[in-house]
């Protein structure tokens, strides 16, 4: 990738029909092996929460966290177009609060843009972001942030009147200022007819294949995942055996002295050693030494 992925470039591919290629990802080092491929998008989210620090759930991850995390990835992966993902409460106490939280992922970490879990009573929070500079992106679907409501996440979409309701809402959201919107764990037909009717970048999250482009997390891609995965995931990589096979390998080779081994080890400059050798010759004795008997 040639340069910075910027705002202009995902528009630029929705409109000529171009697929935009997105994961989720939260170190400095896999976001390096990331920024070399053909992804174009990363985000930060907060799934990091579950992924990195094995909550049950999005809601512990905290702003400082986020921002941390984000600036790593930035770090990481300068080329790639940035998106961090707005935490639970960083956006629901008020605008005012909301728009210096979304300031910080620009000023501190460097994102390009914001995601924010909405639903109708969050547009004003959503244009006040947006009014400030902050490109935003609208997270419909399944809201992560909203399991302590629901009990747990189940499709969404799937009938005519929620289907018609999320699309009124994906169009809101866009006259609101959005200028990217996320659809997760939605049935495909809503998917394609948001992005037909939609003239901002449309992702899906397990949506179905007509969106603008697809979102996956990295440890589902690459096969580290173990336990259940989503219905949308698709395993890329098969690594958590091929892992855990280098660990088992590693511990052995040093149980059985095979690591490290001189290869990899430092060792003294030439000559060093023999003069250390004729020093501790040298040395008195531990029978020798002097006896401190001072008392403290």
């Amino acid at each position: 990738m040639n340069g910075r992925f910027t705002i202009t470039d995902l528009n630029e591919a929705k409109h000529q029909g171009q697929k935009i290629v997105a994961v989720s990802c939260y170190d400095y080092t896999t976001a390096r092996l990331v920024s070399q491929t053909d992804v174009q998008m990363i985000l930060v989210g907060d799934s990091a929460a579950e992924v990195v620090l094995g909550h049950d759930s999005t809601l512990p991850a905290t702003m400082d966290f986020m921002v941390t995390i984000t600036a790593a990835v930035r770090r990481g992966a300068p080329n790639v177009f940035l998106v961090a993902d707005m935490p639970f409460l960083s956006c629901q106490v008020g605008k005012t609060e909301a728009v210096k939280n979304a300031g910080r992922f620009m000023s501190q970490a460097g994102a390009q843009m914001v995601k924010i879990e909405a639903n109708c009573a969050d547009l004003d929070v959503l244009k006040a972001v947006s009014d400030a500079g902050i490109a935003v992106m609208g997270h419909i679907g399944i809201r992560p942030q909203n399991i302590s409501k629901i009990g747990r996440f189940k499709a969404e979409g799937t009938t005519a009147r929620q289907a018609v309701e999320m699309i009124h809402l994906a169009e809101q959201m866009v006259d609101y200022g959005a200028s990217a919107l996320l659809i997760e764990g939605t049935a495909a037909e809503v998917g394609e007819i948001i992005t037909s009717r939609c003239d901002v970048p449309v992702i899906s999250c397990g949506s179905g294949p007509h969106c603008d482009g697809q979102i996956l997390i990295v440890t589902d891609i690459l096969g580290l995942t173990q336990g259940p995965s989503p219905k949308f995931a698709r395993d890329f990589g098969q690594l958590a055996e091929r892992t855990i096979e280098a660990f088992n390998t590693y511990a052995k080779d040093i149980h059985d002295g095979r690591f490290p081994d001189q290869a990899h080890s430092y060792h003294m400059k030439s000559g060093q050693f023999e003069q250390l050798q004729e020093l501790l010759r040298g040395e008195p004795k531990s029978e020798e030494l002097p006896i401190n008997t001072h008392v403290h």
